[in-house]
């Protein structure tokens, strides 16, 4: 499966600002890239940043403005699977900011006489069933308490709080971001790997995009890890997104019941 992927980043810099952004498909991916950003038509330097499981961080230092993140990329599938090590499956186990599992042990309890097979399978669907995909209706500090109690929110309330459930019930499980050919309405995406069988498989709860054709952008604990864009110093404000996916072909159609790997 290969791919053309692009985003789009438009932000209004009010205080010299240093930014990490994650946009760029993961180690192995790429086969052509290209990432400019400017300020007011002038190019500022960056630096990219290895993180875990071959995740890709560029670094920059963003002058008053207004600040155009341009990025395209060319993709195909690595040949080996993301990094991981052993201590994974325990990693991914532990609570975390947006996934304050060991407070979900009386919803988890639905799941508890499941087997680790059984319950990867139940529990998107149970989120599935439960959660109507609203835009807008969460802000970026909401986990996956608060979406169970909303009963409403987009890919990554639903991906927190499939993680959630799944490590309350015993099953190791990370968050991914992704670009999604087919997905609707086109964004960044995220989506759980779950670890059952000695292997991660990727469950999507939100059911909008086929998970064969997955683009691995970043993976870890939550939206902490994965998310597009972080601030860590200035004043930033964003003005806008745009993200294309597309994948070369026709898509494989998805039951979102069969065990599916993304590279």
């Amino acid at each position: 499966m290969n791919a053309s992927v692009t985003a789009g980043v438009v932000l209004r810099v009010d205080d010299e600002a240093e930014v990490i952004l994650s946009i760029a498909p993961a180690s192995g991916w790429v086969i052509e890239e290209h990432l400019q950003i400017t300020v007011e038509g002038r190019a500022v330097p960056h630096r990219e940043q290895a993180d875990a499981h071959g995740t890709r961080l560029h670094r920059a230092t963003l002058p008053v403005g207004t600040a155009i993140i341009d990025y395209r990329a060319q993709v195909s599938p690595p040949t080996a699977p993301a990094e991981s090590d052993d201590v994974d499956a325990v990693r991914y186990l532990r609570p975390s900011r947006y996934v304050p599992s060991d407070e979900l042990g009386e919803a988890a309890s639905l799941f508890s006489e499941l087997s680790p097979r059984e319950t990867v399978k139940r529990v998107p669907a149970w989120v599935s069933e439960r959660l109507s995909y609203v835009p807008g209706s969460s802000g970026p500090t909401d986990t996956a308490i608060d979406t169970l109690r909303a009963r409403e929110g987009v890919c990554r309330d639903y991906a927190h709080l499939t993680l959630a459930l799944l490590r309350a019930s015993g099953v190791p499980a990370r968050l991914v971001s992704a670009y999604a050919p087919g997905l609707e309405p086109m964004d960044f995406h995220a989506v759980v790997e779950a670890f059952v069988d000695g292997r991660w498989e990727v469950v999507d709860a939100t059911r909008l995009a086929p998970r064969d054709h997955l683009v691995r952008i970043a993976t870890g604990r939550d939206a902490a890890d994965t998310a597009f864009l972080t601030t860590l110093s200035g004043a930033l404000t964003l003005e806008s997104v745009e993200v294309t996916a597309v994948a070369t072909g026709d898509l494989v159609a998805d039951d979102h019941v069969r065990s599916v790997l993304v590279r």
